[in-house]
């Protein structure tokens, strides 16, 4: 079929692309606020409402005074202090752009033409293009009814051609996290061979008394790897930077497929301030605030006879099926852009109050329709 985009002063291609591409989804991001002359709230992307912590600013403009060099490959300062924090040896750090680069990573590591990548759907959106794009064979296992990972039926798909499990905890874009004794049940089922990612992008919005124990499930069980990223909280989603904590073998491994030089300078500048112990402090006060803003609003969502899953991102979701579609245009045409996802539900990032109320208004309009 002829390319559309083709211009008629443009050669044919004759390219021959991999068959894998034609089954593949596209990923789709958050829809940017229009420029219309309204004043709208873009809420789709789950990205922090706050600019960095002012001295994280500092030392990422300071990097790039260098940047006709190249970064450090290694990362070796990040994933010292990183590997500190974690209590594992550096080399067990694996940093990249962002955390859906380290699964890219893991994909790549691991999965071979045909092997299976099991995760629960609706689940991140890049799963399923990660896995197909490498020759992998997505296998999306349902959420139950209430938007949480059914970890039975997650078990019960590994087969002998299984390599890796992906968990979203909490769970993209749904909300719902895992406990500590759900994993440990769903890892006694799990062969030692095939390894279990632990998604925990969200993970420091979630309410500390109940947050998953993940440093001691990678202490007790050699297949699980953790993936964390600085893009949420630390409000660095556009300098793109993340990490994984993995067990030796499979570290050296992600060295071995990971795009060289992917964190820039300035990133790992950046990511490397917020660890420090008085930003960590001013960071867990937003952390604090969003986690009270998000009370705040499935709160009042619920006493306006709203049924959403229990979240513990920075972000609610709105179960609404076909209807998702029609939500989002009817937000967006009272000031707040969301994030649809297809005839499934509907995202909304917890970001300033002033959003956050208009949210609580557009639902309470939508459902006096």
């Amino acid at each position: 079929m002829p390319d559309p985009s083709a211009r008629p002063d443009q050669p044919e291609e004759r390219i021959r692309l991999r068959p894998a591409l034609e089954a593949l989804p596209a990923y789709v991001a958050g829809k940017p606020a229009a420029d219309d002359g309204i004043h709208r709230f873009k809420v789709s992307s789950n990205e922090s409402h706050l600019p960095p912590v002012s001295e994280v600013l500092e030392a990422a403009t300071a990097a790039m005074t260098g940047a006709n060099r190249y970064p450090d490959a290694a990362a070796q300062e990040l994933r010292a202090a990183l590997g500190e924090r974690h209590g594992v040896d550096p080399t067990q750090i694996a940093v990249s752009t962002g955390s859906v680069a380290v699964s890219g990573d893991l994909v790549r590591a691991l999965v071979g033409e045909g092997d299976e990548v099991v995760f629960a759907w609706r689940s991140f959106e890049a799963y399923p293009i990660l896995v197909g794009s490498h020759g992998g064979t997505p296998v999306p296992v349902p959420l139950t009814p209430t938007g949480e990972h059914d970890l039975p039926a997650m078990a019960a798909a590994i087969t002998e051609r299984t390599r890796l499990v992906l968990l979203c905890t909490p769970n993209n874009p749904t909300g719902p996290s895992l406990s500590t004794e759900q994993v440990e049940d769903f890892l006694a089922r799990v062969p030692e061979d095939v390894v279990v990612a632990i998604d925990e992008a969200y993970r420091e919005f979630h309410d500390p008394a109940t947050v998953l124990g993940t440093a001691g499930i990678f202490r007790r069980h050699g297949n699980v790897v953790l993936l964390r990223t600085f893009s949420k909280l630390q409000g660095l989603a556009g300098l793109r930077i993340g990490y994984a904590v993995a067990h030796p073998r499979l570290a050296r491994a992600l060295g071995q497929v990971t795009v060289p030089f992917g964190a820039s300078a300035p990133a790992q500048a950046a990511a490397l301030v917020t660890l420090r112990p008085h930003v960590a402090e001013e960071l867990e006060s937003r952390a604090a605030a969003v986690r009270a803003e998000r009370s705040r609003v499935l709160a009042g969502l619920r006493e306006q006879g709203w049924v959403l899953p229990a979240s513990q991102g920075n972000f609610v979701y709105f179960p609404l099926g076909e209807r998702s579609g029609e939500f989002a245009e009817f937000a967006e045409a009272r000031g707040l852009v969301l994030r649809a996802y297809g005839t499934d539900g509907v995202r909304a990032t917890i970001a300033e109050p002033e959003a956050n109320d208009r949210l609580l208004a557009i639902a309470q309009e939508w459902r006096a329709g």
